[in-house]
């Protein structure tokens, strides 16, 4: 018995391009989400605004802290597949991501500070 070989599939527009993993997607979610509920505890005028923004600054260092390590990792296999250009933006976009993630977690750290009445 011999094996056919079946001719190559034509590249569909829809496969051709690149696609979006799914990592990518839950962080622009989260992203979208964690920063509506920070401007949303921005507008609130009551006692519990530092809170609600103190937590809002909590959830938003993570979403920051999670998209670092995507880059990390995306970075890593850039780096790997040869693609040095690539790795270099990667690097440089979880560098910014870092930092702002670690800003987020001081301020929250701040604002549950200034929760506390004085003793």
């Amino acid at each position: 018995m011999t094996r056919q070989a079946r001719p190559a599939a034509a590249p569909t527009p829809e496969s051709s391009g690149r696609r979006i993993s799914p990592g990518v997607v839950i962080l622009a979610i989260a992203l979208i989400g964690s920063m509506a509920y920070v401007l949303y505890a921005i507008t609130v005028r009551d006692p519990s605004q530092i809170p609600l923004l103190a937590s809002g600054a909590v959830v938003l260092g993570l979403v920051f802290a999670a998209l670092a390590a995507y880059c990390l990792r995306a970075t890593w296999r850039a780096g790997v597949a040869e693609r040095s250009g690539r790795a270099v933006v990667l690097g440089l976009l979880g560098g910014f991501a870092a930092i702002v993630a670690f800003g987020c977690f001081a301020l929250a750290v701040i604002g549950f500070m200034l929760r506390q009445p004085p003793a």
